[in-house]
């Protein structure tokens, strides 16, 4: 169920919906994505030699779960993470535009933006300002979660060390 479609349907159901009852709803429904990742990662990290090894060298599930599967899988959750945020920035902005969002007297750049759209033949930076920004920070979150990844990315570091010796 996508996951825009359950926010309207709960925000339609409990009007009035307050700034943390909307903060709590997003994050509640934002990690399905990150924990399919998180649960795919620890999959395939299991069945690596390295950790096959420490189990071989009598290691216990603690020690293999925090020494060697967690650091291995925190790189691609901190990724999931810096590009999630720029998901639910624009998914705040979409209910708050639609009016189910924030409340009107509290400033959210979709309430900005229905704000100015009576206005935008006479007045358009009403509502230009407000989407620039929005776009620049989406933009700019996903600059980071890219340049996160290829720095925490171990496979990257072999690519490239294997494109220099040949």
């Amino acid at each position: 169920m996508p996951r825009i479609f359950l926010l309207l349907v709960v925000a339609a159901l409990w009007e009035g919906l307050s700034l943390p009852a909307l903060v709590l709803l997003i994050g509640l429904t934002s990690w399905f994505g990150t924990s399919r990742l998180v649960r795919a990662e620890v999959l395939s990290l299991r069945e690596r030699d390295h950790v096959a090894a420490v189990r071989a060298l009598g290691a216990g599930p603690a020690r293999v779960i925090f020494r060697h599967v967690l650091p291995n899988a925190a790189a691609p959750i901190i990724v999931s993470a810096a590009l999630g945020i720029g998901n639910v920035l624009l998914l705040e902005a979409a209910l708050s535009f639609l009016g189910i969002g924030v409340a009107s007297p509290t400033p959210s750049w979709g309430n900005m933006i229905a704000d100015g759209a009576p206005y935008l033949a006479s007045a358009p930076w009403t509502t230009l300002f407000p989407g620039l920004a929005i776009a620049l920070v989406v933009m700019a979150l996903n600059a980071v979660g890219d340049a996160l990844r290829d720095a925490l990315d171990p496979r990257q570091v072999e690519r490239e060390e294997r494109g220099r010796t040949t």
